[in-house]
């Protein structure tokens, strides 16, 4: 098990970057974290996997305590694996090498048959022979995840593991790795900005912002009952509205376009395809409101919507 137990830490010359982080994580637990850009979320990997010091707080992995380079020679926890957003390939060497570099060369039929369980999981069979220097941004990605997983590590830390790899491709993969990952019993923990990557795949999530953790909950819950804008705006556009003197968080598709009168009216400004649906902006008491409808609706048309009955707690 994991537990950071109030960590703090500084970059040289510069403000706070985390302050008071505290949470357990079991093993083969998958955690979430997001937050906005430098907000400290790729800091914590970092300190998590020990390639920085800590100003206040303690970091164990079950009994063992994970310090940084002021102890370590060498810093890093060997029984973890961190892929950051610089993969640190070889780049002259093969896919399948590449993956085999913290194998065993005395075992080879065993090297070979891991690396081919992988290449499966990354979905690069076919390129197990290409050389790293020739694939794209996103291979390269995918095959530092593999390398990663190569001797099983008890924890694997994400750093936008997915941000260069195609949107067709992600989802697959996602499904594949995360799935290996339970079948195994690896912990993980995913610094991500996609939504999806948490609501799909963690078993908790964690929100920082201004660099404390503002949330830490299950996906389901943050996303069903968001405490503020911020939160609920990570998975998606939100409007904030004022219903009964109270201001209520609603994601588009909590709100209905309907026909005839409401209390409710606006005039749509833009009408954006979203493939299985339209994103409607519609200016609603001088701010836009965003709701999800079967069609496209014409420029300046007023119209009238409501709150889904389900979506009020009353």
């Amino acid at each position: 098990m994991l537990q950071v137990n109030t960590i703090s830490f500084t970059y040289p010359s510069k403000n706070k970057t985390l302050e008071n982080i505290r949470f357990k994580l079991e093993k083969g637990e998958h955690l979430c974290v997001m937050g906005e850009s430098g907000c400290g979320k790729s800091t914590l990997l970092k300190i998590i996997y020990g390639l920085l010091d800590v100003d206040k707080g303690e970091l164990f992995w079950d009994d063992i305590q994970i310090l940084g380079p002021k102890h370590h020679l060498v810093p890093g926890m060997e029984f973890f694996k961190y892929v950051a957003q610089d993969f640190d390939l070889m780049p002259f060497t093969s896919v399948s090498e590449n993956i085999k570099k913290f194998l065993s060369r005395f075992y080879p039929k065993e090297a070979e048959e891991r690396t081919q369980e992988l290449l499966e999981v990354i979905e690069m069979t076919d390129f197990a022979n290409e050389k790293v220097k020739n694939l794209s941004g996103g291979q390269q990605q995918r095959v530092a995840i593999a390398r990663a997983l190569a001797k099983e590590p008890e924890l694997l830390l994400l750093d936008e593991p997915f941000s260069q790899i195609d949107n067709f491709k992600k989802n697959s993969l996602r499904r594949r790795l995360f799935a290996y990952l339970k079948k195994k019993n690896i912990a993980c923990i995913v610094a991500t900005h996609d939504g999806n990557d948490a609501l799909s795949f963690a078993d908790t999530m964690m929100v920082i912002r201004s660099h404390q953790m503002l949330a830490y909950d299950s996906p389901f819950n943050l996303y069903k009952n968001p405490r503020e804008k911020y939160i609920a705006s990570l998975f998606d556009d939100v409007n904030e509205m004022l219903i009964n003197e109270e201001n209520v968080l609603l994601y588009p598709n909590q709100l209905e376009i309907i026909q005839g009168q409401s209390s409710l009216e606006g005039v749509v400004l833009q009408s954006y395809f979203r493939g299985n649906y339209w994103l409607i902006e519609v200016s609603y008491k001088n701010q836009s409101v965003f709701i999800n409808h079967t069609e496209k609706i014409a420029h300046k048309k007023t119209v009238s919507f409501k709150i889904k009955r389900d979506c009020l707690n009353q």
